[in-house]
């Protein structure tokens, strides 16, 4: 192969061994762009976001085309939206919906004491429902338990560590990653197993520091919304089928990665479907209509149910899906990409596995990549074969996972239901951190409790 190729005579795929960063000038424009120009420029961000979108997918894609030829860029492109990008989107469509047709309301009201149940559930929840299915049921209810109060970004801020992120540790439903290691042969119960006292250190602690934040903050409150606190509680809820729904989309998904996984059909370009995965994208898709036609539209109307934060989750991730092709092609690589003397940290010269290292690459990468290919890619450099990666090098396969789900909660981009939920926040006119001001919180406050997971478990 001629130095700097980058796609090989017999692929029509990006090759990432041999490939430049500079390939990856588009991702980390759109993602500056997704940082800096709600600040820089807010007006225009929100009305052309879309168009800056274009552009960095462009910058992509034209330069693609022109090195590695129109078949290999559209092959690429194509592949990239019918196997990743579609079933994601079509994933959080069908989430989006159905918790949307379920509406909380009554006169709860955000005290410490209130949020810190809301967040512990949500919690729990997140392994049975996936991290966004319990963010897209949740989030509404804490807005509006906490519309009135002053202080209350911290809430939203945590509801991400916790609910959109840690709290789908404990079963393949609760995170892609773990889904994915699932399909390689990881038992289903070895999740709860590995990784419960590791999740429970994590949500504990932070479950205490909200509640001392919130606390704090409570008492900050004017009196005319403390004394709501003492109002005695109504709480109804609407659209309560819908949780049935969520069911079937949960059990939709496992059994997508169970029956009948080698099936494909042809689709063209020399690309073939799953036949798994196109029967679990109608049966998700016909769930939404079941949950919007079956469900009152009041019950939406009060919801303050708009397609704006879903529009703008579809827009932005297309680009970062596409911009990302070549990033994940040089981690792919392994030893022949860009990222060799990274993925060359996670092993001793003798071939001993670094935990340490397997917990802070997965993650650190996770944190700006997709979390379930780069789970997948440290999955086989740790040798991919599931029994053994269960038995004698468990630890390797624990720092893998909680490494990839646990740092999912690092940015925005992260996790499936991080922007969803920034943009569902923002939408009610709750004032979110921005893309550098998150990540302020979210260091200040997890990077500590990721230090302490290294120390206890992976050295």
């Amino acid at each position: 192969m001629a130095e700097g190729s980058i796609a090989s005579a017999t692929s029509v795929h990006f090759d990432g061994a041999g490939a430049s960063l500079a390939w990856s000038i588009p991702f980390a424009g759109l993602l500056l762009s997704i940082a800096f120009l709600p600040l820089l420029a807010p007006r225009f961000w929100e009305h052309h976001f879309g168009k800056v979108a274009v552009f960095w997918a462009l910058a992509l894609i034209i330069p693609c085309a022109v090195v590695t030829g129109f078949w290999t860029a559209t092959t690429e492109i194509v592949h990239t939206f019918l196997l990743d990008y579609l079933p994601f989107i079509i994933l959080l469509f069908a989430l989006f919906v159905v918790a949307g047709g379920i509406r909380v309301s009554g006169n709860l009201v955000g005290t410490p004491a209130t949020n810190t149940a809301i967040l512990a559930f949500g919690t729990l929840s997140a392994s049975f429902l996936g991290t966004t299915g319990a963010s897209m049921v949740l989030i509404r209810p804490i807005i509006r338990a906490n519309q009135d109060r002053h202080y209350h970004i911290h809430v939203f801020v945590f509801f991400l560590f916790l609910v959109s992120n840690i709290g789908g540790s404990l079963t393949p439903l609760g995170d892609p990653p773990l889904f994915l290691g699932f399909l390689k042969g990881v038992d289903f119960l070895w999740t709860l197993e590995a990784m419960l006292l590791p999740m429970l250190f994590m949500s504990l602690i932070l479950l205490a520091l909200f509640y001392l934040i919130d606390r704090l903050a409570w008492n900050r409150e004017s009196p005319e919304i403390k004394s709501k606190s003492r109002v005695p509680r109504h709480i109804e809820i609407e659209g309560l089928h819908n949780v049935l729904y969520l069911m079937a989309i949960a059990l939709t998904v496992l059994m997508s990665g169970i029956w009948n996984r080698d099936a494909t059909i042809p689709v063209g370009l020399g690309l073939e479907m799953p036949v798994n995965g196109l029967i679990r994208d109608v049966v998700l898709v016909a769930i939404s209509l079941l949950s919007w036609w079956t469900t009152p539209r009041p019950v939406r109307v009060e919801n303050a149910f708009t397609w704006a934060p879903m529009q703008e989750v579809a827009i932005l991730f297309a680009a970062i899906f596409i911009t990302m092709i070549p990033m994940l092609a040089l981690l792919k690589a392994g030893s022949e990409g860009s990222f060799a003397p990274l993925l060359s940290l996670v092993s001793t010269p003798e071939g001993k596995p670094v935990e340490a290292a397997y917990f802070w690459l997965t993650g650190g990468l996770s944190s700006f990549l997709d979390n379930a290919p780069t789970y997948l890619v440290f999955f086989n450099l740790a040798g991919g074969d599931a029994k053994e990666l269960m038995g004698p090098l468990e630890l390797t396969l624990l720092a893998i996972s909680s490494g990839a789900v646990f740092m999912g909660a690092m940015t925005y981009i992260g996790n499936a239901p991080n922007f969803m939920v920034r943009s569902i926040c923002e939408e009610h006119r709750i004032k979110m951190p921005s893309f550098i001001g998150y990540m302020l919180w979210s260091g200040g406050i997890l990077l500590p409790l990721f230090a302490l997971v290294t120390w206890i478990w992976f050295l």
